[in-house]
């Protein structure tokens, strides 16, 4: 079995890289970066290593290296060919994928099982964006796609923080991982990984990872930057801290029960054990790091305004996302583009217009006012309202 995975970096090599190699498959890594590509082709093997409860050391081989800027060509011969194709590149990246899996779909064998597609995202539904641009490049029918590619969508979640220097190819992450595949477009033909979930409705379990995993990551990095704290484990060994922390994931597990139906234990021991993660001091992981990209942090659907605002919506005050929120505001970090493009909507615009142009929440929603409110606190010599 072969499978094509485009991302060579640290999630690449560390989680669906090792998870696919260790389900038996050939792995043919595509990536831009030359100088990754480079190592990898010339290096026979490289180890990841699982730190945190049960610690373990595992090494990957039985792989290939391809670049997918000056080798596009011979990318497209390995899907064309090829069981699977996966993708951790980032969503925003998808639509640069596309038309070289549309080319490589067309090309394949009829006498082939249909090109099984995953993209191992950290959005929701990140496959059907890859597959809309897949489709828009394809050339042929519809049809003809449909027979000869499967797109499942996927819900992914390890913590792989910033490596060390030196470390080259390997990788270090926690034990824990999580993969959940939609299994129904495979109509019963699903791929065994070993390790992977298998559900009929993906969107609770993408949603609770979200809302759990994501919104509490995020949390303690800005409490833990509004405190000082340069670690994301240290954060958490602060008891005022990890007591915010608990208390946004309360608000969002209350969510989570009374949306998807997730019995409450089984959500309480989903959250503890979220909690007992990032309290991992074996993960060099800082608040800086996982702070980044505020912006897209704040957007409408993301981790923090997606749930306040369903919350609203059913008439709770969500206090501790609310509280989240201002400390994302005041979050900053070095050459992070979106912390300077935060701070421009914060110092140029009206608290109303600002939060509609971070939050993209309208006036009438019962999440508005409270968020201005916020934002009108936040840096009061630039907004008071005009007259």
């Amino acid at each position: 079995m072969k499978a094509v995975h485009f991302g060579a970096g640290n999630i690449g090599r560390g989680f669906v890289g090792l998870l696919l190699h260790e389900a038996g498959y050939e792995v043919v890594f595509a990536d831009v970066a030359g100088a990754l590509i480079d190592q990898l082709a010339s290096t026979p093997s490289y180890d990841v290593h699982e730190v945190g409860e049960e610690p373990a050391v595992k090494t990957v081989d039985n792989y290939r290296a391809l670049n997918s800027r000056s080798q596009e060509d011979d990318v497209v011969g390995e899907i064309a060919t090829a069981d699977m194709v996966t993708t951790a590149v980032g969503p925003n990246v998808l639509k640069f994928l596309a038309p070289v899996i549309a080319q490589a779909i067309a090309r394949r064998s009829e006498d082939l099982a249909p090109l099984q597609v995953m993209a191992c995202e950290n959005a929701i539904n990140a496959t059907d964006i890859l597959r809309r641009e897949v489709e828009q490049t394809y050339d042929g029918a519809a049809l003809d796609l449909a027979s000869r590619a499967i797109f499942a969508n996927t819900a992914v979640d390890r913590i792989v923080p910033n490596q060390a220097a030196g470390q080259g190819l390997d990788v270090t992450v926690e034990t824990f991982f999580e993969w959940v595949i939609d299994r129904t477009p495979f109509k019963g033909n699903a791929p065994e990984i070993p390790g992977a979930t298998y559900v009929d409705d993906l969107e609770p379990y993408i949603e609770r990872k979200l809302f759990t995993v994501n919104t509490g990551h995020a949390s303690a990095a800005y409490f833990g930057y509004a405190a000082g704290v340069e670690k994301i484990a240290d954060a958490m060994a602060d008891e005022a801290i990890a007591a915010k922390v608990r208390a946004v994931l309360d608000e969002t597990k209350q969510l989570l029960v009374a949306k998807h139906g997730f019995d409450d234990a089984e959500q309480e021991a989903y959250v503890q054990k979220i909690l007992r993660r990032f309290m991992n001091q074996h993960l060099p992981d800082t608040v800086v790091r996982v702070g980044r990209a505020p912006l897209r942090k704040l957007s409408r659907k993301e981790r923090f305004v997606g749930p306040a605002a369903e919350l609203a919506e059913t008439g709770v005050h969500p206090a501790a996302l609310l509280e989240a929120m201002r400390a994302a505001l005041a979050f900053s970090a070095p050459d992070d583009p979106e912390v300077t493009a935060l701070a421009e909507i914060l110092a140029t615009q009206e608290p109303g217009e600002a939060t509609t142009s971070i939050t993209g929440l309208p006036a009438d929603h019962p999440l508005y006012g409270p968020v201005r409110d916020l934002i009108a606190q936040h840096a009061p010599g630039h907004h008071a309202e005009r007259g």
